[in-house]
């Protein structure tokens, strides 16, 4: 006995909003397949994610620290977990597919290159010739074309909701392309969410980071709105900042960010006056969304990480060191493309060198790109 998919389709249309994404309802896949019997198709869309190599690599790929500056630091991979997190708590309270939202949290960053933001920056430029290069593109290209997991078709044949969500992506770093997914109908409210519950962690854990580092201390923060609210709800004003009191700290600022994030979506949806999936994606604005004085706040918090964190000499110069990693590995497989695995060159007929060359070095992670780098440059190390 267990309970089937179509259960739990029924499930969905009995606790989802009228504007959450059914399963039941989805365009289906670009290659059609016989569905699970106890998994709708947003559950086999997570879980065909969590088994890529590409989700794996997250692990040893920076968020803001490289992997060797410490275990205790966020990489790419822990990022991508707490936005699942943040992600399916804001869906279950207004009603929304915490499957499908999942699905595409975990999707979202599985193109980026290594060294984070400064190494996708390097890859664009070199690829300025080749047709660019972003991550948002990268995940979906990885999820439709590089991941080989299935004798039948490319990729990992996702739904098209999934996929949609995925190109839909946007933050203030990230800038969606869906000129192949309705590109004048905004995301479905999953998508909409998915991108906030990322811009809110990456906020979060990046402060969080920057205090335990020491790049950033308590004094600095004094008469930022949001650090001062929060100083005030915990009824602690650290000097200096211990470990308990900092965890406190980050679940008050997740906490009151979730809450202002609920509360200003349910408000807009109810003004809204939307019935159905479809007019949420006809308005004119996205309706998930922070208060304006939550905005406000923000953009404070976000200034003053981009200022002292993400500007930080120490930051810096390991983004100066990423930038020649990556530079140099590029120019020497497009002047010896021979020296490339033979796996990878089998590729160059079908993609051609360059994109091929920016499709394995995105595919690095920061460990491995180091490596690769010595292992060419060092005369010292093997080949």
């Amino acid at each position: 006995m267990y309970i089937t998919r179509q259960q739990l389709e029924k499930f969905e249309d009995q606790m989802l909003s009228p504007y959450g994404m059914r399963s039941k309802d989805t365009k289906g896949r670009a290659y059609p397949e016989k569905e699970p019997l106890y998994r709708t198709v947003f559950q086999r869309d997570r879980d065909r994610i969590l088994h890529t190599t590409a989700f794996r690599r997250l692990e040893y790929k920076t968020q803001v620290f490289i992997n060797s500056e410490g275990d205790y630091y966020r990489t790419r991979l822990t990022h991508t977990l707490e936005v699942a997190q943040i992600g399916r708590t804001i869906a279950r309270a207004l009603g929304a597919n915490e499957d499908l939202i999942e699905a595409i949290c975990l999707a979202h960053d599985l193109g980026h290159s290594p060294f984070g933001h400064s190494g996708e920056e390097v890859l664009n430029r070199l690829m300025q010739d080749y047709g660019g290069f972003d991550h948002n593109r990268q995940s979906l290209r990885i999820v439709t074309e590089l991941e080989r997991r299935y004798p039948d078709f490319p990729g990992l044949n996702l739904t098209w909701e999934t996929r949609e969500g995925m190109v839909k992506h946007e933050t203030e770093y990230d800038i969606s392309d869906a000129a192949d997914y309705n590109p004048d109908l905004r995301g479905h409210l999953e998508a909409q969410i998915a991108n906030i519950a990322d811009e809110l962690a990456y906020t979060a854990h990046d402060l969080d980071d920057g205090l335990r580092s020491g790049m950033i201390t308590p004094s600095m923060l004094e008469g930022i709105a949001l650090w001062e609210i929060m100083v005030e709800s915990v009824g602690v004003r650290p000097a200096p900042l211990d470990e308990l009191t900092r965890h406190r700290l980050i679940r008050k600022l997740i906490g009151i960010e979730v809450t202002d994030m609920v509360n200003t979506t349910g408000q807009r949806l109810r003004e809204s006056g939307a019935q159905s999936v479809e007019d949420i994606q006809k308005l004119d604005y996205n309706v998930a969304t922070f208060s304006e004085d939550m905005r406000r706040r923000n953009r404070e918090l976000k200034d003053f990480l981009y200022a002292n964190l993400y500007r930080h000499p120490r930051v810096l110069r390991m983004q100066a060191k990423a930038e020649r990693v990556i530079s140099e590995l590029f120019d020497a497989y497009q002047k010896e493309p021979a020296i490339l695995p033979h796996h990878i060159q089998q590729q160059i007929d079908r993609f051609g060198l360059e994109r091929t060359i920016c499709d394995y070095i995105a595919g690095m992670t920061d460990r491995f790109a180091i490596e690769e780098y010595s292992r060419l440059f060092d005369p010292q190390v093997r080949p």
